[in-house]
């Protein structure tokens, strides 16, 4: 089997960190953008698309900064994580996402965190 790919993006988002936590967090959050619908029971949660399961293990967080999030059924040590970083000066927030991809699937991965991405910014009403 491949080593996946380490990717990361960044996403500038008008929204406080707090807000922006509660919709990286919570599974009822989640699922107004990340998927069809979000399950959690405890750590674990599971995640619907087009009627399929994934399930995933919150594997660390940090209120207001991050979460990072580990699939089940992956062998390997890849994992997602949504990082919100705000600039001292500016003050903007901007989520950036770490995630990990098979090589020759690296665009479509990113392509998909951008509809989804643009779904967020979609519900919190920004630009």
């Amino acid at each position: 089997m491949a080593d996946k790919v380490k990717y990361e993006l960044e996403f500038p988002i008008q929204a406080s960190p707090n807000m922006l936590y509660q919709y990286i967090s919570s599974a009822s959050s989640l699922t107004e953008w990340f998927a069809d619908d979000v399950n959690s029971r405890g750590k674990i949660f599971s995640f619907f698309w087009d009627g399929s399961e994934e399930q995933a293990e919150l594997i660390s967080s940090k209120n207001n900064q991050f979460v990072k999030f580990k699939w089940l059924e992956n062998e390997d040590n890849s994992f997602f994580e949504i990082r919100i970083v705000v600039d001292e000066l500016t003050k903007d927030a901007s989520l950036i996402i770490t995630d990990f991809s098979d090589e020759d699937e690296v665009d479509e991965s990113k392509m998909l965190w951008e509809s989804q991405i643009a779904d967020l910014k979609q519900v919190l009403g920004s630009s």
